[in-house]
């Protein structure tokens, strides 16, 4: 027997991109027999990401919309006719019963499409800050998935809508090749797959000048690629350079946090999801580049207690360095972070998600909804 038919819609950053596919998989987990295609932008990491991902897929020349530069948006409007063929293809081809949008700059029209023919829709929204297509969307859609609670309150929601808050849908399941550790207690850097420039300076700022390092701790900087050569560099230098492990990025990043202490990083949801799936507490600097977005996910994450939020312009010579080494020295301060970032914590929300996507898309057809003898239904918040 046929499975559901179910298209999902997003991309432009891996913050979108990713948790569509840890959605399908989640899908395909609880239902094997559900075919899923995606929608995605040629200019964004989908173009990369999928077609080795092994789902049906389409890309479609999607501009983003420049809304600090208006007059950069005339490409919208010479795109859009290539747009909207390509979308009416997608539809007629695949006939979704169920389309998914998680963000970016396809989302909002595949899910537009979908509402105008009357099938079922659903949102997944990442941030605390909710998205543009989240805002606009979120009273004419079935289902609106929230990776953070507080983000209910920036939302107008239509009276059919049902919200859950699960959390943000992490990925499940063994890594490839898992990284090795090293021995002790571990602070983790990151600034995301591509680094962080800003963050990177501040904390070389901050090492040329410490007097002293924490007995057995080893600093793990996944710098970026494009920014490795230039730390490694200027670490060398450094008396606690044998303590500093240099690294361009870590695949799997994610789904091996088990080891970590500590982590000094930007507040980019998914990777936010990450460290509180494995309890790992954090000192937060918001890239200022995302809009209010990663300073309401910082905001929110400490509020729990589970983080520490800095603002990248305030940061004092020494500041960085000196809250993380602070955490780190009172272990029962560490450990009470680690506790509340559990607390908040989702590792299984992808699932959640999946099965009420199924179940949406059971009633909205007329078929069979997901029988608890073939999967419990999760446990969780809706709100």
């Amino acid at each position: 027997m046929a499975g559901f038919r179910i298209l999902l819609a997003g991309g432009g950053t891996g913050g979108h991109l990713y948790p569509a596919l840890n959605l399908a998989r989640a899908l395909r987990r609880l239902d094997p027999a559900v075919r899923l295609s995606f929608i995605g932008a040629t200019r964004g990491i989908e173009a990369r990401i999928l077609p080795e991902a092994g789902y049906e897929y389409r890309l479609l020349p999607m501009q983003p919309l420049h809304r600090s530069r208006p007059w950069r948006n005339w490409r919208l409007l010479t795109s859009t006719p290539a747009v909207l063929r390509g979308l009416s293809g997608a539809f007629a081809d695949w006939q979704p019963q169920l389309v998914v949008g998680t963000g970016g700059y396809v989302s909002g029209p595949a899910l537009l499409r979908g509402i105008r023919r009357g099938t079922c829709t659903a949102l997944q929204e990442q941030n605390a800050q909710p998205g543009l297509v989240t805002r606009l969307l979120a009273s004419r859609v079935d289902q609106v998935h929230l990776g953070y609670p507080e983000a209910e309150q920036r939302l107008s929601v239509g009276s059919r809508t049902r919200v859950f808050a699960y959390g943000n849908p992490v990925a499940a399941g063994p890594v490839g090749e898992r990284y090795p550790w090293p021995e002790g207690k571990i602070l983790l850097v990151t600034g995301g797959s591509q680094g962080a420039l800003g963050l990177n300076e501040r904390l070389l700022r901050d090492l040329s000048a410490a007097a002293e390092w924490p007995a057995g701790l080893t600093l793990v900087w996944a710098t970026g690629p494009a920014h490795q050569g230039r730390v490694s560099a200027a670490v060398a230098g450094l008396p606690f350079a044998d303590r500093i492990r240099v690294e361009p990025f870590i695949p799997d990043l994610g789904a091996q946090l088990d080891r970590v202490a500590l982590a000094i990083s930007r507040a980019g949801a998914m990777f936010l999801a990450e460290l509180q799936a494995a309890g790992v507490p954090a000192v937060l600097v918001p890239f200022p580049g995302a809009g209010a977005h990663q300073v309401a996910n910082a905001g929110a994450v400490e509020a729990a207690g589970a983080a520490v939020a800095r603002v990248e312009s305030e940061l004092r010579p020494g500041e960085l360095w000196d809250t993380a080494c602070a955490i780190l020295a009172d272990e029962t301060r560490r450990q009470r972070m680690a506790a509340a970032a559990r607390a908040r914590g989702a590792p299984e929300a992808a699932d959640r998600i999946a099965f009420e996507l199924l179940e949406l898309v059971g009633a909205g057809t007329g078929g069979e909804r997901l029988s608890p003898l073939r999967r419990g239904k999760p446990s969780g918040r809706t709100t």
